[in-house]
């Protein structure tokens, strides 16, 4: 009897996979979001891509380009038993500049500008929380909040670039003036 019950269950204790949940964030250039996320315990997997446009499978030409109302954007997949959703969007607070309304860092256009994309009511209620309080310190955050939409992945020579190529992503960043502006709006 007892190998009968464990036969039963086997395929329930098979199929349980760790629980996955997806957090959408835009902060300007794609290759800079990818690396605070990356070696997060619980993070599973990060990928560069285009979030919140009206275009089909858009190509990197035509989002940085403008017009199609993509933004350069990170899909975080990971384990809310390892990390939480709270913890990730401190992360992302952390690594864009709430201030500019323009875009982000030397990259200027909708299409940089930081947003949270939401997946449930849940991550709109901390999304609109931490952005309260981030307000509350810097008097105004221009990061939008918006319903996530199909994520499209960026060509794969964007994906991990920061790893692929480190020199020229330490020159990008170096010369965008990226984390000289966060040491000067968060104090590290």
């Amino acid at each position: 009897m007892k190998r009968l019950v464990l036969l039963l269950a086997l395929p329930l204790l098979l199929s349980a996979a760790p629980p996955r949940e997806i957090a959408t964030f835009a902060g300007g250039c794609f290759w800079c979001m990818e690396g605070p996320f990356d070696s997060l315990p619980g993070v599973v997997s990060v990928t560069s891509g285009y979030a919140g446009g009206n275009l089909a499978r858009p190509s990197y030409e035509q989002v940085s380009a403008g017009g199609s109302g993509h933004r350069e954007s990170v899909e975080i997949v990971f384990d809310p038993t390892k990390i939480t959703y709270a913890r990730l969007l401190d992360v992302f607070w952390h690594n864009i500049d709430p201030l500019d309304n323009e875009g982000q860092f030397c990259d200027k256009g909708p299409q940089y500008r930081s947003a949270i994309f939401y997946h449930s009511a849940t991550q709109k209620k901390l999304a609109e929380e931490t952005k309260a309080a981030v307000e509350k310190k810097l008097g105004r955050a221009y990061t939008d909040i918006l319903p996530a939409s199909e994520f499209w992945r960026a060509e794969e020579y964007h994906q991990h670039y920061y790893k692929k190529n480190p020199v020229r992503y330490h020159f990008y960043r170096f010369n965008c003036g990226r984390d000289q502006r966060l040491a000067a709006v968060w104090g590290r």
